[in-house]
């Protein structure tokens, strides 16, 4: 038994032996060891000194170039804002002095009349009446007017025959106010009124509806409506009451009918002067008779009457210069003066800068004067003079609105109201 044990203690003891050897004698161990250290070092070497390089070189680079790039652009806008708001600040500074002046260096001695130029209708005239008295009572210049019509009293203004026109409608006057404006003979200092609109083809409501088809200038070529609108002195044709004899829309109605090809189906008629043609459209309506012809948005009839414009082909600077074929395109009115004003009278000139009789206030006077009558132009200036300081006072100096409010505590007229 013991030999049994012996010899299973041997053989344990060989085997330990050969693992032993196994262990201790081969080479293979090294050789694993080797190339496990050069897996090992490769990966490390090559990922962090190129990976840490590259990472030093973009962020010590790329981020220092767009700082620079953003510091340069925040520059330039700072340099050529302030620039900018210095240059606009110079030019304020420099328009307020220039009013100021005229505001205040007004000339001494004896001041001279102040020339209205009194065109023949309406609002012009309203409009002169109230400037009149503000010149007269406010500022204690002298007022005068000259009557006629739009083409003669612009070559007197430019003359210095007149000293301001309250009322220069363009486009109507449009070649004529350029050249003189290039010449030097006008000047405007603001606008009448507003916004305007006119045009020759105008008729009444109450024949559109009975007639819903007569919508447009080409429907006058049509037998019917000539026939419609005809009169014994028109020889078949259609009778067309067109501008006051002398004004500038006189040419330009006459050059819209030829630029229509209606010249063979209308008679055209100029009355002497806007009153005139106001009472044949007056006379006319009242008995719910046809009726054609001009009238413009300011105008009485407009205003008091319903009526209705014939459709045109709409304005354009190409046709309006050549052969005027297109609609009016809406008026701008303008206040011109003559030159020499600005220097004798300069807080006149500063005061008309400032004028606003625009329409609305226009319309209030005419219904005023529709309830009242037997009023004239001049009634109808103090009324709105009395009316409404808050509004002409706004235009006027301190001591110019006191002085005008005691000439019309006091019923003072101006002396150079025109005798009607």
């Amino acid at each position: 038994m013991f030999t049994k044990y012996r010899m299973i203690i041997l053989m344990a003891a060989a085997i330990m032996a050969l693992f032993a050897l196994v262990a201790c004698g081969t080479a293979e161990p090294q050789v694993v060891e080797k190339i496990v250290e050069v897996e090992k070092e490769v990966p490390v070497e090559v990922p962090v000194e190129v990976t840490v390089e590259k990472i030093v070189e973009v962020e010590k680079e790329v981020p220092v170039e767009v700082v620079k790039e953003v510091q340069v652009e925040k520059e330039i806008p700072v340099e050529v804002t302030v620039e900018r708001v210095v240059e606009v600040e110079k030019v304020v500074e420099k328009e307020v002095e220039k009013i100021v002046e005229v505001e205040v260096m007004a000339p001494e001695g004896p001041k001279e009349a102040i020339v209205f130029g009194d065109l023949n209708w309406y609002s012009v005239q309203l409009q002169n009446r109230i400037a009149q008295y503000i010149v007269e009572k406010g500022y204690g210049y002298p007022t005068d007017v000259k009557f006629g019509n739009t083409l003669p009293l612009f070559q007197g203004l430019k003359n210095g025959d007149t000293d301001v026109s309250m009322e220069i409608w363009l486009p109507n006057q449009e070649e004529a106010w350029n050249q003189a404006l290039e010449e030097g003979a006008v000047f405007s200092v603001g606008t009448s009124l507003g916004k305007d609109w006119q045009s020759a083809f105008v008729i009444p409501a109450y024949l559109q509806e009975e007639y819903p088809e007569l919508d447009s200038i080409e429907d006058l070529k049509d037998p019917q409506y000539k026939e419609l609108f005809a009169s014994p002195e028109t020889g078949g044709k259609a009778r067309l009451v067109s501008c006051a004899i002398g004004w500038a829309c006189e040419v330009v109605n006459a050059m819209q009918i030829a630029g229509y090809g209606l010249d063979e189906h209308i008679h055209i008629i100029n009355p002497g002067d806007g009153a005139t043609a106001n009472a044949d459209l007056y006379g006319a309506y009242d008995q719910r008779e046809p009726w054609l012809g001009y009238q413009w948005g300011t105008n009485d009839p407009p205003l008091k009457r319903d009526l209705v414009r014939l459709e045109e082909p709409a304005y354009s600077d190409e046709c309006w210069f050549t052969t005027k074929a297109c609609a009016y395109k809406d008026a701008t009115i303008l206040i011109a003066v003559n030159p020499d004003l600005l220097g004798r009278a300069p807080d006149v000139a500063a005061m008309l800068r400032k004028w606003d009789f625009n329409i609305s206030i226009y319309k209030a006077v005419i219904r005023w004067q529709d309830a009242n009558p037997d009023a004239d132009t001049e009634s109808a200036a103090l009324w709105w003079l009395n009316s409404n300081p808050d509004v002409w006072g706004g235009w006027v100096t301190a001591a110019a609105k006191a002085n005008i409010q005691a000439a019309l505590a006091a019923g003072e007229v101006a002396e150079g109201w025109p005798e009607e």
